[in-house]
């Protein structure tokens, strides 16, 4: 499917939109966004419900998507799936006026759900040659159903709006991977160029507020493998080898000097290590040991800088060991997602105006990397938001000291579905529609 717009004439509509200061009126918007809620919920409860106890791995969600096409074409739009490998898109014109993105995530995470909820996820994969759990334990499934909700509600006030709306529902985001893919399966070259592009993220808060920034949003995220080779050998007899459990050891604690004295103290930059493999015997020092971990920051100086300190640690740590060079690997290297001023300005506007103090700037840039910054890289001029998901009364006892709540790619994540998806449907139907043309 290709649209007919050519670039002038989009960027004049666009550009007309954000001409009017004035904007649509928030009160009206939602009175209609809530009819939308309260008529399509029990649905909505529903696919949320299904999402979650079905969650499906990067590039594997064939039942997701064929679950959203069916809802997206119910809700009257073209759909077109296998985009990008597994993910889809879904168009709806109405009238003369901008092309709007919406990016939802599909995929889940290889790791088991600890919920205790009666549709707790029981699914089961393989991933990495070894058969593994899989939950949606980082909020896809709020947003997939966000997603749904909002374009359903879009389409019953068609007659405020003007424009045409593109639904993309993007595999692989856990492996920042699947935007890329969907761009090189001509996304924008088979559906069009967007003058505007719209998502959002859960995020630690309370389920009745929204978060967003101009600027970075998100942090920039690399990937990191390290392996270091040595001599295997007995345990009782460590003097005959050259062992790669020291070395790793040495290294995690080295590298941190890197984050405390070599970059700028009030810039965001971490190193983590979340994975060491190696050995397979108490009394069997390994030939070699593998760590895995990532790199994330918000700067592209201190980012270098990180990077390279990792290589320079490993290096030193193998040398002083008396070992070969180590294998070291950086990639799959993601960009802080940037919010443009101007999307930014106008979305905000509309946001305060419906939803007040809950509605508000992010006090700080996430340290969470987000591959949605491949569309934003692309010139799809973009607003990137975030949706808290917890209890207000339990978050706001947890941001003052008491027990914290289980936060994103937890076991015991576990969002307020009904009102964080409701917050979240009222939040993005007022920010596309603060791209589109008003009536």
């Amino acid at each position: 499917m290709t649209t007919q717009r050519g670039p002038a004439f989009a960027a004049l509509l666009f550009a007309s939109s954000l001409a009017n200061a004035a904007g649509p009126d928030a009160a009206a918007l939602l009175k209609n966004i809530d009819a939308s809620i309260k008529a399509q919920w029990p649905q909505l409860e529903t696919l949320y419900r299904d999402l979650h106890a079905h969650p499906e791995l990067a590039f594997e969600e064939t039942r997701t998507a064929a679950t959203l096409a069916r809802e997206m074409r119910e809700a009257g739009f073209t759909v077109t799936e296998g985009v990008g490998k597994t993910g889809l898109v879904a168009m709806f014109a109405n009238g003369r006026g901008p092309l709007i993105l919406v990016r939802t995530d599909l995929d889940g995470l290889p790791m088991e759900e600890q919920t205790g909820l009666p549709y707790a996820s029981r699914a089961k994969a393989q991933y990495n040659g070894a058969e593994t759990f899989v939950a949606h334990s980082c909020g896809h499934d709020i947003h997939m159903s966000v997603w749904v909700g909002t374009a359903r509600a879009l389409v019953a006030m068609k007659d405020r709006w003007r424009g045409t709306l593109m639904f993309v529902g993007q595999p692989a985001e856990e492996r920042v991977s699947g935007a890329r893919a969907m761009l090189e399966d001509g996304l924008f070259t088979r559906f069009g160029k967007p003058d505007a592009g719209f998502a959002l993220h859960v995020m630690p808060g309370a389920y009745d507020e929204v978060q967003w920034r101009t600027g970075a949003m998100t942090s920039n995220g690399t990937s990191l493998m390290v392996r270091f080779t040595g001599r295997g050998g007995h345990g009782s007899d460590p003097s005959a080898t050259i062992d790669p459990v020291m070395m790793a050891s040495r290294f995690v604690v080295d590298l941190q000097s890197v984050v405390s004295r070599e970059k700028d103290p009030t810039a965001f930059g971490v190193v983590s290590i979340g994975a060491i493999h190696g050995g397979s015997a108490g009394n069997i020092i390994p030939d070699s040991v593998t760590l895995q971990g990532t790199v994330r920051s918000t700067s592209d100086v201190v980012h270098a800088k990180l990077e390279s300190g990792v290589r320079r640690t490993a290096s030193a740590v193998a040398a002083m060991a008396g070992a070969p060079e180590p294998e070291v690997q950086l990639r799959g290297g993601v960009k802080s997602v940037m919010n443009d001023g101007q999307v930014t300005e106008r979305a905000a506007a509309l946001l305060t105006a419906g939803l007040g103090a809950k509605a508000r700037i992010a006090p700080a840039a996430w340290t969470a990397g987000e591959d949605y910054t491949e569309f934003v890289n692309a010139g799809v001029p973009s607003f990137y938001f975030g949706l808290g998901a917890h209890d207000p009364v339990k978050y706001a006892q947890a941001s003052a000291g008491g027990a914290p709540l289980p936060a994103n790619h937890s076991p015991g994540f576990a969002p307020a579905p009904e009102p964080t998806i409701q917050t979240g449907i009222r939040a993005m139907s007022l920010a596309v529609l603060s791209a589109l043309e008003t009536r």
